[in-house]
Parts: C-alpha cells; structure tokens; sequence
C-alpha cells in the first residue's frame, strides 16, 4: 500500500442544504497507487461528496487539501485544473463529434493558419487509448457508442488533461460483465500509472473485486475507512446500514400452487426461439443468463410489448393474443421494466399521479380524475412499501433509486396481479433496499402471486429463486431447482457449457 501522501483530501467537511444536513464531519483521503471505494446506502451523502470533490458544491465547514495543503475549488473548472475528473455512469459527449473531437474538444492540436492538425489529433487520441490498454476508433463519431466506450472517452479525456484523480460514480451499472472487465482493467492500469481513483458502486462483489480501502458513510456521517483485505461483506454492510441485515435474502418458503403463466414455443426470429415454461401460484420463477441471452426480450413478448412470430401465452388457461399490453394487464399481468427511469417512470410526473397511471379509469368521478382518491390509494401504497419521500405531490425524480423502484412497483401491484414480471428489480439501489424489496417479492408469493423475476445478479438469483431458467443465446439452456442452483450450474448453461464441463 502507497504511504504517499494523499492526493486529494476531505477535512472534517459538513454541508448543508436548508435544514438538511448532506454531510457532517466527513474526512476522506486519495492517495495515487490506490483505488478507493466509497459505500453507503442511498442518501448516504456520497453524491455531495463527490460534488465537493469536482467542484460543484463548496464546503460549508471543514476543506478540501490538495497535496497535503488547504485549497478552494471555486467551480469544477478550477477542479479539473488541479487534476480532479468524475466519470459518470451516463457520459455526455457531443453526438456529432468524433472520439477524437470530444476528447480534445476546444484544446485541438493546431496547424498553419490555425486548422486543426487531424493527423495530430488522431495520433494523441490513439496514444491516450494505448495507455489505457483499450482499442478504439479515433475517427468513429459519438453517436452510438455504447456506455462503456463512452465512459473510455471521458477516462482518455480525463487523461489528456493530466487528472491525477478519477472519480468513477456508478460506472458499472449500465455495463455487461466484459464491459466491467475492461474498464477494471482500465482502472488497474491508472492506478499502476500513479491516479488515485474513488470508486462508487452499489455491487459490493466490485469493491472487494477492485478496491484496497473503503471509506463508508451513513446519514451524511463518516463511519470508518478500512482495509479490504480481511473484511466481509456482511462487515460492509452492517457499517453501512447501522444494523445486521437478518438476510439480504429473505426467502419463504411456499408451496407452490396451481400454473398462473404458461409459455409455450414463444419464438421471434433472431431474437429467441423455442421458448417454453411455466410460473405456478406461489413461486418465483429466475430468468438468468448473460446480457443478450434475450430474457428481457422474452418478459416484453409476453407483456404484449413486442409481437412474436411463433408460440402463445397462457394466463389461467386462457390464451393471450399477441402484441397486447392492454390484454395482458387485463388477464392479471403487471411487467416492471429494467429502465424505470425511461420505461417504468414519468419523471416529471408527481409521485401520486404515477403510482395511479395504471388505474386511471378507476379514478375517474365522472370525466375528472378524483385527486383525493388518487392521494388516498398513493398513500396507501407508499405505506406498505415503506417509501421514503416528502410529498406525494413532488415529482419522482426527486426520489432516489431504490424508491423509485418503489414507486414502479406500487404502479402494478395496484392493478392487483396474478402475475408480476420483474426485469432486473435491485439493479441499482444500495443494499438495504435491496432486502426490503427482496422481502416484498418474497411476500407477494407467500400471498400466492406468480413472480417471473429476471436478474444479471447471481447471488439475488440464487438467493430468490424457486426455480432457475438459464438462458443461452436466445434458447432456454436449463431448468435448475433451487436445491441445485449453485454459481456453476448456472454460469455453466449461461455460457453454454455442460454441469461436467463447469466442474
């Protein structure tokens, strides 16, 4: 471990919004050789932290020290001067614009009578990507990047500019699992070169993975900083909480009743094919496999969504027709999406009117929507979820992720379901709304209700599922009850091996 001094550093900072107190007393520091993970449920305080570092927010007490000496960011320009870049989970780069044009935008390499040099600027690019180990198009525009290679722009960019530290804020949450490989390999290369790296994520399997120390805050109050090595998880989370999780998993264990959902043959050509199982009363069925497998275009298929070429869905023995949401909410399925923000939510939309979006005709006094019953169910709903928010007349995206999720799940539990679909369902919320809405899924099937759960997160998987239905390449590869589900079995059909193979 680097016994340099450190990099960049928090003092005693607090800050305050109003009345709210985002941060008390909160030290932190990033020394270069080293990754750093910070942890903490959401409202922890971690993203005015981060604001602090970049600049954007000023400290209210306390201070920022810069190579062991008291410094003021007046703005995040004097931040990323002094060597401070933040990654974002989404990156926003100029569409139009090449990979080279946004990396460099306005500090261009110039030629005579000041054009710009693209020779120059390829090359530069091209040196940035060799550094960091990656391969990419200098000349490929923006515009259809994927997150990850946009996330590798914004690190070259950041590079370019000299930045000792980097700052990545959730940066795997949109990304597959070669995708995170990459960039952590890109994150040990800097850290080998010298950075100090801050690492935020909500996967506690990435800070063990990739980090040396974690520095862990609760309720805007700093907790400790710790070496990784020798700590647990389950040590992570109770700093992180204040309290033992009883399980992050808390399964019932139900009988499972008669079939809710019977899929049959469903097939769409390039997509999936040949896609046959069934989800009793009771049961919560896993949907597993790599990004791509073609699981969520499968919940979508049977949502109505999107048509299929082939096959049919049964919901209590009757058959759905294809390519109708309205049918399908009517026969007693409710689907909560991957995107909420983009799918599941209108953001600008208070919390009240969207938990009442699918119940609009219930609402109704006559021709006017009843804002008084629209409150009243919301209300309701908020309380057995445990929602966290100030009014329900605030817009949701005020809320953080986990409630958010929430809110998304109000929406179709109000519907009252015999079925409920639910695509990637903790993807990310900090861990101790990860167990709340666990123990939610958990009694809605001890209730009797059909859960088709689809997770890229094993251990939630295997934590979970009455049955696991692993998915390869648009095919169902395996059916594995819970008794056999282990990381190998399912990995094994995943990537399209056999069990003795795996072993």
């Amino acid at each position: 471990m680097s016994e340099s001094p450190p990099i960049l550093a928090l003092a005693s900072v607090s800050k305050a919004f109003g009345a709210v107190r985002a941060l008390q007393d909160v030290s932190l520091e990033l020394r270069g050789g080293e990754i750093h993970a910070l942890a903490g449920e959401n409202g922890a305080g971690k993203s005015t932290l981060v604001k602090i570092l970049a600049g954007v927010h000023r400290p209210d007490e306390g201070g920022v020290l810069l190579d062991g000496r008291p410094h003021e960011f007046h703005g995040p320009g004097d931040a990323q001067h002094a060597g401070v870049a933040v990654i974002y989970q989404e990156p926003t780069l100029f569409p139009d614009l090449s990979v080279a044009e946004n990396i460099f935008m306005g500090r261009q390499p110039r030629a005579r009578f000041g054009r710009i040099d693209r020779r120059a600027l390829r090359a530069e690019t091209a040196k940035l990507f060799e550094r960091l180990g990656v391969a990419l198009d200098p000349d490929r525009p923006a515009r259809g990047l994927s997150i990850a290679d946009q996330q590798l722009v914004e690190i070259a960019k950041a590079i370019s500019r000299d930045a000792r530290v980097l700052i990545m804020d959730e940066p795997t949450a949109a990304l597959s699992g070669n995708e995170v490989a990459r960039l952590f390999a890109v994150a040990r290369t800097l850290q080998e070169q010298g950075c100090a790296l801050l690492f935020i994520s909500h996967r506690l399997e990435e800070i063990f993975d990739l980090c040396q120390r974690v520095t862990t805050l609760r309720d805007g109050r700093y907790i400790s900083t710790e070496e990784l090595d020798g700590l647990t998880p389950d040590d992570l989370v109770q700093r992180m909480v204040g309290r033992e999780l009883d399980t992050l998993y808390p399964k019932q264990e139900t009988t499972p009743g008669e079939t809710v959902l019977k899929v049959s043959r469903l097939t769409r050509e390039g997509v999936f094919t040949d896609v046959s199982f069934e989800v009793r009363a009771g049961e919560i069925v896993a949907l597993a496999g790599l990004v791509g497998a073609g699981r969520s275009e499968v919940a979508r298929a049977i949502f109505g969504v999107d048509r299929y070429d082939a096959g049919g869905v049964e919901v209590a023995a009757a058959k759905l027709p294809a390519g109708s949401p309205t049918a399908a909410m009517s026969a007693g399925i409710a689907l909560v999406p991957e995107d909420r923000r983009q799918q599941g939510l209108v953001m600008d939309g208070s919390i009240e009117r969207n938990i009442g979006l699918t119940q609009l005709r219930s609402l109704r006094r006559g021709p006017i929507i009843s804002r008084k019953v629209e409150r009243d169910r919301a209300a309701d709903w908020a309380i057995r979820l445990q929602l966290k928010y100030a009014r329900l007349s605030d817009t949701v995206g005020v809320l953080s992720g986990g409630n958010q999720q929430k809110v998304v799940l109000a929406k179709w539990l109000s519907t009252d379901p015999s079925v409920l679909i639910v695509d990637e369902p903790t993807r990310g919320i900090d861990v101790g709304t990860k167990a709340e809405v666990h123990r939610l899924l958990s009694e809605l099937a001890g209730q009797g209700l059909a859960v088709l759960m689809i997770s890229s997160d094993l251990p939630e998987v295997l934590g979970m599922a009455d049955r696991v239905l692993v998915m390869h390449e648009g095919r169902l590869a395996a059916e594995i009850p819970r008794a056999e589900a282990t990381e190998e079995t399912v990995m094994a059909a995943a990537t399209g091996r056999t069990r003795q193979e795996a072993a």
